[in-house]
């Protein structure tokens, strides 16, 4: 326990000292979907889930957390794509708050009434409207895109259950899928947007799954294909190693996507890892 806290102060460090140039995002992967994105001194992360039990039955965390909910310091932003609870988490998000107070926490309508249970002040909380792209720091645009996690679905007053977004920040534009199958229009509104960088789920879905309550995604070779129809530079493949029951084998995009697409950019992270990405706009000349 004190190595894996020792670690996570270590990795915040490493947040805390990281300054991405123009043109380049810092990310860190800590599992699931759970990112950290770094860029134009704007630290955001997106669905932290960083408690949940090594020993919990099926639901038993295959690795633990990078860091602790107690270590999150210098939050700047945190983006939340739906309410499951590996997605906003209900034992992360409280200590996110009161190390970061003025950091706002961004996420579908639905998740509000659970936020305020947590203790997140409602003046910090922002709603993601796919109709509604936001403009914070002067610096960051962010788009909230619907996600189909299995299927799309809107409260009474049209706001998407599921989202994902589209951070357009230093130079770079990262596409965060969350929780989503494929579907035209995502193709369509994510492609317009010319994503550098897609980070999509490639844990899949089917019948036996379904039967136990585990609402699915899409899988490693509709992300392949979804990531060369709008064109990301490089994609990144998430959510498929923290629950054995849920879990798929990252080897099977990575050779899917070099027998079909074989000069599309894509990476691995390893868990804690900084992977710095850098457009390939950043060495244009003026």
């Amino acid at each position: 326990m004190m190595e894996q806290k020792r670690k996570g102060a270590a990795l915040i460090r490493e947040i805390a000292r990281t300054e991405p140039p123009h043109g380049v995002l810092a990310i860190w992967y800590l599992g699931q979907e759970s990112v950290i994105v770094k860029g134009d001194g704007i630290t955001i992360y997106v669905d932290p889930y960083f408690s949940g039990d090594l020993d919990d039955g099926d639901w038993r965390r295959t690795f633990p957390a990078p860091i602790t909910p107690e270590e999150i310091q210098g939050v700047d932003l945190c983006l939340i794509t739906h309410e499951h609870d590996d997605h906003m988490d209900a034992k992360t998000l409280p200590w996110l708050h009161r190390s970061s107070p003025k950091a706002p926490i961004v996420a579908p309508a639905c998740c509000k009434p659970a936020l305020l249970e947590m203790g997140i002040s409602a003046p910090g909380l922002l709603t993601a409207d796919d109709r509604q792209p936001m403009e914070l720091f002067s610096k960051l645009r962010l788009t909230p895109i619907a996600a189909a996690h299995e299927q799309l679905e809107r409260d009474t007053d049209g706001g998407p259950r599921y989202v994902g977004y589209v951070l357009e920040l230093n130079g770079v534009t990262l596409f965060h899928a969350g929780d989503t199958l494929v579907y035209p229009e995502l193709i369509e509104r994510v492609g317009a947007l010319k994503p550098d960088i897609a980070l999509l789920p490639i844990n899949g879905r089917d019948y036996f799954r379904r039967q136990r309550g585990i609402v699915g995604n899409m899988d490693y070779r509709e992300a392949a294909h979804f990531a060369r129809e709008i064109g990301a530079d490089t994609v990144i493949p998430l959510h498929y190693d923290l629950f054995a029951v849920n879990a798929e084998k990252p080897g099977h995009f990575v050779d899917y996507m070099y027998e079909q697409f074989p000069e599309q950019k894509c990476h691995v992270m390893a868990r804690g890892e900084r992977f710095v990405y850098v457009t390939p706009r950043a060495f244009l000349q003026p």
